[in-house]
């Protein structure tokens, strides 16, 4: 069934107009505003109401208007230098459905879909993803000059990203469970999928689709999770936390094929040198992991000595 991935209008102007008001300690009169960014009052009007119905607070007064404060909704505006590569929705299916069907019609590298709340949100092996308000649920397409065998690493990279972030933003321990997912204190808090379209032995596209259980309710989470709310005891700001993970994904990219990659997720790894069990298609392994090899695959030793490869599969520890 088609997606609707018509883009919500993101106009200039109420950007501008945006970036305005936040530059200023004080009032800008709607004159002021209209000359500095060449159009009428009466246009400026119009955006300062679209915004407040977005959710921004905007005191007016005589002297003009203040931005009081901002929603945390993942909106556009919010993430300078990223906004018009944003399709924003306050509810989707799943923005890695609506990722898939922007790819096929050639949307480019760094296109991004994000969604306040997914209805019908993936996990991996089609299993559902969890997803009510106050989480982060977003897909980057990505479009790198890679083999097929080398996608895993983006998983990896993702995963590095995701967990650096939080020790960056929070100071708490998150680890990274083989094959894709950031644990806090033994619980899960992101998931991540990728879906990758090759022919010919080169990549298309792979789409990046990460969840995070950021103002999450424990009550609204399986048993083995956690959300970042629930461990910093605090409500989180989405909008930083995702801000900085972009950026950080962004400076992460162009070393996604060397050593140094593999030897971070190992030094934030929380499944090396455990024993541990993987349930794949066709096959169960069972016994020590190892190590990585270059592609991403987990490499165990079984009891009888013998080494064995997961390309993929559920991991339990």
């Amino acid at each position: 069934m088609a997606v609707n991935i018509h883009k919500p209008m993101i106009t200039e102007m109420k950007r501008r107009v945006l970036e305005a008001l936040r530059e200023s300690s004080g009032y800008l009169s709607g004159e002021t505003l209209a000359n500095r960014l060449g159009t009428s009052r009466v246009s400026i009007w119009k955006h300062i109401r679209s915004l407040e119905k977005e959710g921004y607070l905007i005191e007016a007064s005589r002297n003009g208007y203040r931005l009081v404060s901002s929603p945390d909704l993942l909106l556009p505006y919010e993430f300078p230098g990223f906004e018009q590569r944003i399709h924003y929705f306050p509810e989707i299916g799943s923005t890695m459905d609506a990722a898939r069907e922007l790819a096929k019609r050639g949307a480019g590298e760094g296109t991004i879909v994000i969604a306040e709340a997914q209805t019908h949100g993936r996990g991996r092996l089609g299993r559902e993803w969890l997803s009510p308000m106050g989480g982060i649920y977003f897909t980057l397409i990505l479009r790198p000059k890679i083999s097929p065998a080398n996608a895993p690493r983006i998983n990896l990279m993702a995963s590095v990203a995701v967990a650096v972030t939080i020790r960056k933003l929070f100071g708490l321990n998150a680890g990274l469970k083989w094959p894709n997912d950031v644990f806090i204190e033994g619980k899960k808090v992101c998931g991540i999928l990728s879906e990758m379209d090759a022919e010919m032995g080169e990549v298309n596209f792979v789409n990046l689709g990460i969840g995070i259980n950021a103002n999450t309710a424990i009550h609204q989470l399986e048993g083995t999770a956690t959300s970042l709310k629930h461990v910093t005891e605090r409500d989180i700001s989405r909008k930083e936390f995702l801000g900085a993970l972009l950026v950080e994904i962004e400076h992460r990219q162009p070393s996604l094929m060397e050593a140094s990659l593999l030897e971070e997720w190992k030094r934030l790894s929380v499944t090396l040198n455990k024993d541990v069990t993987i349930t794949a298609p066709g096959e169960v392994i069972t016994g020590r992991a190892i190590d990585v090899d270059a592609t991403g695959a987990l490499i165990i030793r079984e009891r009888n000595g013998s080494l064995k490869k997961a390309v993929a599969g559920d991991c339990t520890q």
